[in-house]
């Protein structure tokens, strides 16, 4: 083993004497200096990724002090590159800036916290459009996270699109809840939420809740093949959106002829569906009847349809076609009973405020 190896491996360490921690100190400088050398010789596309890599909102100390140690690193983490407002290192440094404020806001009592939490649940905390989008920028750091749910009281509320937009490759690998109630996604955020989907962001979702989300038929037409190719995906909540009949249809569409069998039949664990105050009407019920008789949706065993734009006639048929599929009436709110993840009750965690 090489002197400095040694050094760093003493356990418990022991007392040193003036001149053994003076070489200590020498060994390190001398490893600090090669650390450096071979930093400041890696090409700049390798160290820019690195740098990348080490860029945390929550603790920007790694990628301050890695640029800081690469003299080919330093300079083009301070520059301002053409047509930008801001460097790197300054981006990083407000991004810190907004993910404190964040936290004071939501009275977050540490960083640790936010980053450990394994749910995050805000009820009427007047997020700004701000807020989520720096919320959004704060999901890679976030791994440990199983449940978001933000709801706000007011149906203006903030635009969420940013927040979906922070999902990127393999984002939130923990979460099987995604909860968003009075956040506008709206169509452009429906398909950013189904591109990040299809780059592998949310592998273990089970429950989608977008409720009074904006989402009109573009958007559900745009989402709709991602979470049909979500085989776990156990509860979907799109209540008080605008989609109607053409969304509708993408979401319960038959599977391609030359499907293989394992694939015959999308979103076959789906056991809650809540399309409650859509724009649904006669000639989507129709087709979700049909659908139904014909075995779409295998595991549907409650869906939700108070308050869309059909006849009673065309809502009852759906319900005739499954014969003891649940319809519990009474309004949009018996949601939070029939699903622990939606409204105020339920699972608690550090987060839920």
């Amino acid at each position: 083993m090489d002197p400095l190896a040694a050094l760093l491996s003493e356990r418990p360490p022991r007392q040193l004497s003036a001149s053994e921690l003076s070489s200590g100190i020498a060994l390190l400088e001398v490893a600090a200096r090669a650390c450096r050398a071979e930093l400041d010789a890696l090409p700049d596309e390798i160290q820019q990724v690195v740098f990348g890599m080490l860029c945390d909102a929550l603790d920007p100390r790694s990628a301050v002090a890695y640029s800081s140690a690469s003299k080919g690193l330093r300079e083009p983490m301070q520059r301002v590159g053409e047509g930008a407002g801001k460097s790197p290192l300054q981006q990083l440094q407000e991004e810190n800036a907004a993910a404190a404020a964040l936290c004071r806001k939501l009275r977050v009592r540490s960083y640790k916290a936010l980053r450990e939490a394994k749910e995050i649940s805000w009820f009427n905390k007047g997020l700004s459009t701000t807020d989520l989008a720096t919320l959004g920028k704060l999901i890679p750091v976030l791994p440990a996270l199983v449940t978001l749910r933000l709801v706000e009281e007011s149906y203006t509320g903030p635009d969420g699109g940013q927040l979906v937009q922070g999902l990127g490759v393999g984002a939130l690998p923990a979460m099987t809840h995604f909860v968003l109630e009075n956040v506008r996604v709206g169509d452009a955020g429906a398909s950013a939420l189904a591109a990040a989907l299809d780059r592998g962001a949310l592998p273990r979702l089970e429950g989608l809740f977008l409720r009074k989300a904006a989402i009109g038929d573009a958007g559900l037409v745009a989402l709709a093949p991602a979470l049909r190719r979500r085989p776990a995906l156990d509860f979907l909540g799109l209540s008080g959106n605008r989609f109607g009949d053409e969304g509708l249809a993408a979401l319960v569409a038959p599977p391609p002829a030359d499907a293989p069998p394992p694939q015959a039949e999308a979103l076959a664990k789906l056991h809650g569906l809540d399309l409650c105050s859509t724009r649904i009407a006669d000639a989507g019920c129709a087709h979700l009847a049909s659908r139904l008789r014909s075995g779409a949706l295998p595991a549907l065993g409650v869906l939700y349809l108070q308050g869309i734009s059909s006849s009673d006639a065309s809502y009852q048929a759906v319900y005739e076609a499954r014969p003891g599929l649940d319809h519990p009436r009474g309004g949009v709110r018996l949601l939070a009973p029939l699903h622990p993840w939606v409204g105020g009750g339920g699972h608690t965690g550090p987060l839920t405020q």
